[in-house]
Protein backbone atom coordinates (compact mmCIF):
# COMPACT_ATOMS: atom_id res chain seq x y z
CA UNK A 1 0.00 0.00 0.00
CA UNK A 2 1.54 3.24 -0.72
CA UNK A 3 2.68 5.40 2.11
CA UNK A 4 1.78 8.53 3.82
CA UNK A 5 4.20 11.31 2.21
CA UNK A 6 5.43 13.92 5.24
CA UNK A 7 5.25 17.67 3.88
CA UNK A 8 7.04 20.77 5.71
CA UNK A 9 5.67 23.62 6.54
CA UNK A 10 7.50 26.71 5.26
CA UNK A 11 6.66 29.99 7.19
CA UNK A 12 7.44 33.17 5.44
CA UNK A 13 7.95 36.16 7.83
CA UNK A 14 7.46 39.63 5.91
CA UNK A 15 10.55 41.65 7.41
CA UNK A 16 9.72 45.29 9.40
CA UNK A 17 8.99 48.30 7.75
CA UNK A 18 11.63 50.61 8.56
CA UNK A 19 10.70 53.27 10.85
CA UNK A 20 10.45 56.72 9.50
CA UNK A 21 13.48 59.19 10.53
CA UNK A 22 12.59 61.76 12.67
CA UNK A 23 13.89 64.54 10.04
CA UNK A 24 13.85 64.42 6.48
CA UNK A 25 16.61 66.20 4.21
CA UNK A 26 15.83 68.68 2.38
CA UNK A 27 16.05 69.34 -1.66
CA UNK A 28 19.93 71.01 -0.64
CA UNK A 29 20.71 68.52 1.98
CA UNK A 30 19.63 71.02 4.95
CA UNK A 31 17.54 69.53 7.90
CA UNK A 32 14.08 70.14 8.00
CA UNK A 33 12.43 71.27 10.99
CA UNK A 34 9.80 68.89 12.51
CA UNK A 35 6.12 69.31 12.00
CA UNK A 36 3.82 70.00 14.30
CA UNK A 37 2.87 67.25 15.90
CA UNK A 38 -0.61 65.71 14.76
CA UNK A 39 -3.03 64.31 17.37
CA UNK A 40 -3.17 61.34 18.24
CA UNK A 41 -5.77 59.18 16.51
CA UNK A 42 -8.57 58.06 18.68
CA UNK A 43 -8.87 53.97 18.64
CA UNK A 44 -12.22 52.16 17.82
CA UNK A 45 -10.35 48.99 18.19
CA UNK A 46 -13.82 48.19 20.16
CA UNK A 47 -15.46 48.28 17.24
CA UNK A 48 -13.41 45.30 15.63
CA UNK A 49 -15.01 43.53 18.64
CA UNK A 50 -18.48 44.65 17.80
CA UNK A 51 -17.67 43.54 14.67
CA UNK A 52 -16.74 39.94 15.07
CA UNK A 53 -19.63 39.21 18.15
CA UNK A 54 -21.91 40.48 15.12
CA UNK A 55 -20.83 38.93 12.51
CA UNK A 56 -20.11 35.36 14.39
CA UNK A 57 -23.46 35.33 15.25
CA UNK A 58 -25.00 36.22 11.52
CA UNK A 59 -22.50 33.27 10.76
CA UNK A 60 -24.14 31.17 13.92
CA UNK A 61 -27.61 32.02 12.38
CA UNK A 62 -26.71 31.64 8.63
CA UNK A 63 -25.27 28.28 9.77
CA UNK A 64 -28.01 27.17 11.01
CA UNK A 65 -30.80 28.33 8.42
CA UNK A 66 -28.79 26.83 5.99
CA UNK A 67 -28.13 23.13 7.32
CA UNK A 68 -31.73 22.54 6.55
CA UNK A 69 -31.35 22.93 2.83
CA UNK A 70 -27.51 21.46 2.67
CA UNK A 71 -28.54 17.75 2.16
CA UNK A 72 -30.58 16.47 -0.50
CA UNK A 73 -33.15 13.53 0.27
CA UNK A 74 -35.53 11.92 -2.63
CA UNK A 75 -38.05 9.21 -2.36
CA UNK A 76 -39.71 7.25 -4.14
CA UNK A 77 -40.70 9.21 -6.88
CA UNK A 78 -37.63 10.42 -7.41
CA UNK A 79 -38.04 13.93 -6.46
CA UNK A 80 -35.74 15.71 -3.95
CA UNK A 81 -36.20 17.03 -0.49
CA UNK A 82 -34.52 18.75 2.55
CA UNK A 83 -33.03 16.24 4.88
CA UNK A 84 -30.12 16.89 7.31
CA UNK A 85 -28.11 14.10 9.41
CA UNK A 86 -29.33 15.47 12.41
CA UNK A 87 -32.98 14.27 10.99
CA UNK A 88 -31.73 10.60 10.79
CA UNK A 89 -32.56 10.68 14.31
CA UNK A 90 -36.26 12.21 14.07
CA UNK A 91 -37.46 10.01 10.97
CA UNK A 92 -40.77 9.40 10.64
CA UNK A 93 -40.89 7.37 7.38
CA UNK A 94 -38.92 4.67 6.31
CA UNK A 95 -35.66 5.51 4.32
CA UNK A 96 -32.56 4.52 2.60
CA UNK A 97 -29.40 6.21 4.09
CA UNK A 98 -26.53 6.92 1.79
CA UNK A 99 -22.92 6.93 3.57
CA UNK A 100 -20.21 8.73 1.75
CA UNK A 101 -16.78 7.32 1.23
CA UNK A 102 -14.90 9.92 -0.82
CA UNK A 103 -10.95 9.83 -0.50
CA UNK A 104 -7.93 7.35 0.98
CA UNK A 105 -9.10 4.56 3.24
CA UNK A 106 -7.53 6.08 6.05
CA UNK A 107 -7.98 6.35 10.10
CA UNK A 108 -8.81 9.90 9.90
CA UNK A 109 -12.29 9.86 11.82
CA UNK A 110 -14.20 10.37 8.90
CA UNK A 111 -16.87 8.07 6.95
CA UNK A 112 -13.85 6.57 5.27
CA UNK A 113 -12.00 5.56 7.96
CA UNK A 114 -13.00 2.56 10.12
CA UNK A 115 -14.10 4.54 13.38
CA UNK A 116 -16.09 6.97 10.90
CA UNK A 117 -17.78 4.34 8.87
CA UNK A 118 -19.01 2.18 12.01
CA UNK A 119 -20.68 5.09 13.47
CA UNK A 120 -22.26 5.47 10.73
CA UNK A 121 -23.45 1.98 10.35
CA UNK A 122 -24.12 1.80 14.09
CA UNK A 123 -26.86 5.05 13.32
CA UNK A 124 -27.89 3.09 10.65
CA UNK A 125 -28.59 -0.23 12.73
CA UNK A 126 -30.32 1.36 15.36
CA UNK A 127 -33.14 3.67 13.35
CA UNK A 128 -36.01 1.37 12.76
CA UNK A 129 -37.00 3.49 9.97
CA UNK A 130 -33.70 3.01 8.37
CA UNK A 131 -34.27 0.06 6.40
CA UNK A 132 -31.52 0.13 4.06
CA UNK A 133 -28.41 1.68 3.42
CA UNK A 134 -26.29 2.88 0.01
CA UNK A 135 -22.48 3.04 -0.03
CA UNK A 136 -21.30 6.35 -2.24
CA UNK A 137 -17.96 4.94 -3.32
CA UNK A 138 -15.12 7.31 -4.95
CA UNK A 139 -11.53 5.90 -3.65
CA UNK A 140 -9.12 4.83 -4.56
CA UNK A 141 -8.03 2.78 -1.47
CA UNK A 142 -5.41 3.19 0.94
CA UNK A 143 -4.69 1.37 4.39
CA UNK A 144 -5.10 -2.51 4.06
CA UNK A 145 -5.47 -2.89 7.68
CA UNK A 146 -8.63 0.10 7.84
CA UNK A 147 -9.75 -1.50 4.31
CA UNK A 148 -9.91 -4.73 6.29
CA UNK A 149 -11.67 -3.39 9.46
CA UNK A 150 -14.46 -1.41 7.25
CA UNK A 151 -14.99 -4.71 5.52
CA UNK A 152 -15.67 -6.55 8.39
CA UNK A 153 -18.71 -3.57 9.41
CA UNK A 154 -20.22 -3.45 6.65
CA UNK A 155 -20.42 -7.79 6.30
CA UNK A 156 -21.72 -7.89 9.84
CA UNK A 157 -24.13 -5.05 9.01
CA UNK A 158 -27.55 -6.77 9.49
CA UNK A 159 -29.70 -4.33 6.63
CA UNK A 160 -29.23 -4.44 2.73
CA UNK A 161 -26.15 -2.68 1.65
CA UNK A 162 -25.87 -1.45 -2.36
CA UNK A 163 -22.92 0.21 -3.49
CA UNK A 164 -22.87 2.99 -5.52
CA UNK A 165 -19.36 3.58 -7.45
CA UNK A 166 -18.44 7.22 -8.87
CA UNK A 167 -15.56 7.88 -10.29
CA UNK A 168 -12.84 5.17 -9.09
CA UNK A 169 -13.50 2.10 -6.36
CA UNK A 170 -10.48 0.69 -5.95
CA UNK A 171 -8.40 -2.00 -4.14
CA UNK A 172 -8.78 -1.11 -0.19
CA UNK A 173 -12.36 0.92 -1.36
CA UNK A 174 -13.28 -2.56 -3.63
CA UNK A 175 -12.58 -5.07 -0.53
CA UNK A 176 -15.40 -2.84 1.81
CA UNK A 177 -17.35 -2.50 -1.68
CA UNK A 178 -17.24 -6.43 -2.31
CA UNK A 179 -19.21 -7.13 1.08
CA UNK A 180 -22.20 -5.18 0.09
CA UNK A 181 -25.29 -7.26 -1.52
CA UNK A 182 -24.98 -5.75 -4.83
CA UNK A 183 -22.99 -3.25 -6.60
CA UNK A 184 -23.47 -0.76 -9.16
CA UNK A 185 -20.87 0.81 -11.76
CA UNK A 186 -20.64 3.57 -14.24
CA UNK A 187 -19.58 2.25 -17.43
CA UNK A 188 -16.38 4.22 -17.10
CA UNK A 189 -15.61 3.66 -13.12
CA UNK A 190 -12.33 2.14 -12.48
CA UNK A 191 -13.23 -0.55 -10.19
CA UNK A 192 -10.84 -3.66 -8.76
CA UNK A 193 -7.27 -3.46 -8.27
CA UNK A 194 -7.25 -6.40 -6.34
CA UNK A 195 -3.71 -6.48 -5.40
CA UNK A 196 -1.17 -5.77 -2.20
CA UNK A 197 1.97 -3.26 -2.76
CA UNK A 198 4.54 -2.00 0.01
CA UNK A 199 6.94 0.85 -1.17
CA UNK A 200 10.61 0.86 0.57
CA UNK A 201 12.83 3.76 -1.28
CA UNK A 202 15.95 3.73 -1.32
CA UNK A 203 18.34 7.16 -1.19
CA UNK A 204 21.16 5.86 -0.19
CA UNK A 205 22.92 6.63 -3.94
CA UNK A 206 21.50 10.24 -3.33
CA UNK A 207 22.88 10.19 -0.27
CA UNK A 208 26.70 9.35 -0.92
CA UNK A 209 26.50 11.79 -3.91
CA UNK A 210 25.69 13.89 -1.41
CA UNK A 211 28.43 13.56 0.84
CA UNK A 212 25.60 12.60 3.74
CA UNK A 213 26.60 9.60 5.84
CA UNK A 214 23.60 7.81 7.59
CA UNK A 215 24.74 5.48 10.94
CA UNK A 216 21.23 3.77 11.38
CA UNK A 217 22.13 2.38 15.58
CA UNK A 218 19.31 -0.28 15.50
CA UNK A 219 18.67 -3.55 17.85
CA UNK A 220 18.42 -5.94 15.04
CA UNK A 221 20.31 -6.34 11.68
CA UNK A 222 16.66 -5.70 9.81
CA UNK A 223 14.91 -2.56 12.38
CA UNK A 224 16.43 -0.11 9.75
CA UNK A 225 15.26 -2.08 6.10
CA UNK A 226 12.79 -0.19 5.76
CA UNK A 227 14.36 3.89 6.39
CA UNK A 228 15.73 4.12 3.19
CA UNK A 229 19.15 4.66 4.05
CA UNK A 230 20.50 1.23 2.46
CA UNK A 231 19.11 -1.29 -0.54
CA UNK A 232 17.56 -4.53 1.05
CA UNK A 233 19.34 -7.31 1.31
CA UNK A 234 17.91 -10.47 -0.35
CA UNK A 235 16.37 -12.07 2.89
CA UNK A 236 14.99 -8.98 3.69
CA UNK A 237 13.72 -8.55 -0.03
CA UNK A 238 11.95 -11.98 0.76
CA UNK A 239 10.41 -11.39 4.03
CA UNK A 240 8.42 -8.01 2.80
CA UNK A 241 7.59 -9.97 -0.49
CA UNK A 242 5.97 -13.19 1.80
CA UNK A 243 4.05 -10.36 3.77
CA UNK A 244 2.58 -8.64 0.69
CA UNK A 245 1.68 -12.11 -0.19
CA UNK A 246 0.22 -13.16 3.01
CA UNK A 247 -1.99 -9.61 2.96
CA UNK A 248 -3.15 -9.78 -0.33
CA UNK A 249 -4.49 -13.56 0.79
CA UNK A 250 -6.50 -12.29 2.83
CA UNK A 251 -7.70 -9.44 0.23
CA UNK A 252 -8.86 -12.27 -2.21
CA UNK A 253 -10.49 -14.22 -0.05
CA UNK A 254 -12.23 -11.42 1.42
CA UNK A 255 -13.66 -10.60 -2.31
CA UNK A 256 -14.37 -13.93 -2.92
CA UNK A 257 -16.31 -14.63 0.55
CA UNK A 258 -18.19 -11.11 -0.28
CA UNK A 259 -18.76 -11.68 -3.89
CA UNK A 260 -19.65 -15.31 -3.69
CA UNK A 261 -17.10 -16.71 -5.79
CA UNK A 262 -14.55 -19.16 -6.12
CA UNK A 263 -10.81 -18.13 -4.86
CA UNK A 264 -9.22 -19.03 -7.73
CA UNK A 265 -11.64 -17.29 -9.84
CA UNK A 266 -10.80 -13.83 -7.70
CA UNK A 267 -7.04 -14.82 -7.53
CA UNK A 268 -6.94 -14.70 -11.65
CA UNK A 269 -8.85 -11.34 -11.15
CA UNK A 270 -5.95 -9.82 -9.00
CA UNK A 271 -3.63 -8.57 -11.27
CA UNK A 272 -3.24 -5.02 -9.18
CA UNK A 273 -5.09 -3.22 -12.09
CA UNK A 274 -8.21 -1.78 -12.59
CA UNK A 275 -11.09 -3.01 -14.48
CA UNK A 276 -14.08 -0.65 -16.25
CA UNK A 277 -17.20 -0.88 -15.30
CA UNK A 278 -18.28 -2.79 -18.55
CA UNK A 279 -15.40 -5.41 -17.44
CA UNK A 280 -16.65 -5.89 -14.42
CA UNK A 281 -19.93 -6.25 -14.60
CA UNK A 282 -18.62 -9.12 -17.03
CA UNK A 283 -16.11 -10.65 -14.79
CA UNK A 284 -18.65 -10.65 -11.70
CA UNK A 285 -16.73 -7.78 -9.40
CA UNK A 286 -19.78 -6.07 -10.26
CA UNK A 287 -23.58 -6.53 -10.95
CA UNK A 288 -24.74 -3.87 -12.62
CA UNK A 289 -24.27 -0.22 -14.51
CA UNK A 290 -26.32 2.16 -13.02
CA UNK A 291 -26.33 5.61 -11.10
CA UNK A 292 -26.86 6.89 -7.74
CA UNK A 293 -30.33 7.11 -7.78
CA UNK A 294 -30.41 2.73 -9.34
CA UNK A 295 -28.78 2.08 -6.44
CA UNK A 296 -31.05 3.98 -3.59
CA UNK A 297 -34.09 2.03 -5.48
CA UNK A 298 -32.87 -1.03 -5.58
CA UNK A 299 -31.66 -0.72 -1.68
CA UNK A 300 -35.33 0.11 -1.45
CA UNK A 301 -36.04 -2.63 -3.17
CA UNK A 302 -33.96 -5.09 -1.19
CA UNK A 303 -35.63 -3.61 1.99
CA UNK A 304 -39.10 -4.49 0.58
CA UNK A 305 -39.95 -0.39 0.57
CA UNK A 306 -42.38 0.71 -1.83
CA UNK A 307 -42.22 4.49 -0.70
CA UNK A 308 -39.48 5.95 1.09
CA UNK A 309 -36.90 8.95 1.78
CA UNK A 310 -33.64 9.00 1.73
CA UNK A 311 -31.06 10.51 4.25
CA UNK A 312 -27.43 11.52 4.49
CA UNK A 313 -26.01 9.40 6.80
CA UNK A 314 -22.44 12.09 7.90
CA UNK A 315 -20.72 12.52 10.74
CA UNK A 316 -22.02 15.38 12.80
CA UNK A 317 -19.27 17.94 12.69
CA UNK A 318 -18.50 21.24 11.66
CA UNK A 319 -17.07 21.62 7.87
CA UNK A 320 -14.33 24.93 8.08
CA UNK A 321 -15.28 25.18 4.08
CA UNK A 322 -18.60 25.73 5.00
CA UNK A 323 -17.47 28.11 7.52
CA UNK A 324 -15.69 30.28 4.95
CA UNK A 325 -18.37 29.76 2.73
CA UNK A 326 -20.84 31.21 4.73
CA UNK A 327 -18.05 33.84 5.32
CA UNK A 328 -17.43 34.98 1.80
CA UNK A 329 -21.29 34.84 1.58
CA UNK A 330 -22.21 37.21 4.25
CA UNK A 331 -23.41 40.92 3.60
CA UNK A 332 -21.22 42.50 6.29
CA UNK A 333 -18.10 40.14 5.57
CA UNK A 334 -16.40 42.59 3.19
CA UNK A 335 -16.96 45.35 5.51
CA UNK A 336 -15.84 43.86 8.49
CA UNK A 337 -12.39 42.57 6.52
CA UNK A 338 -11.81 46.29 5.76
CA UNK A 339 -12.42 47.37 9.19
CA UNK A 340 -10.03 44.58 10.52
CA UNK A 341 -7.48 45.24 7.82
CA UNK A 342 -7.24 48.53 8.80
CA UNK A 343 -6.81 48.01 12.34
CA UNK A 344 -4.19 45.53 11.67
CA UNK A 345 -2.43 48.08 9.49
CA UNK A 346 -2.53 50.92 11.83
CA UNK A 347 -3.85 49.77 15.03
CA UNK A 348 -6.95 52.28 15.35
CA UNK A 349 -9.96 52.36 12.59
CA UNK A 350 -11.14 55.45 11.41
CA UNK A 351 -14.16 56.45 10.07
Amino acid sequence: MPQDSNWQQQVWQQPPMPQAPAYAQGAYGQPQPPQAAQPPKKSRAWIVALVAVVLFFALMFAGLASCTSMVSSFGSMGSFAASTSSEVDYLTHDAVGVITLDGTIQYDGTTCSPEGLKAQLDRAEQNPHVKAVVLRVNSGGGTATAGEEMATYLRDFSKPVVVSSASMNASAAYEISSQADYIFTAKTTAIGAIGTVMQVTDVSGLLEKLGIDVDNIASAESKDSSYGTRPLTEEERAYYQAMVDQINESFIETVAEGRGMGTEEVRALATGMTFTGIDAVENGLADEIGTLEDAVAKAAELAGMSSYDTVSLEPDYADLTSLLGLLSSADASEDAAALLNEWARHGTIDR
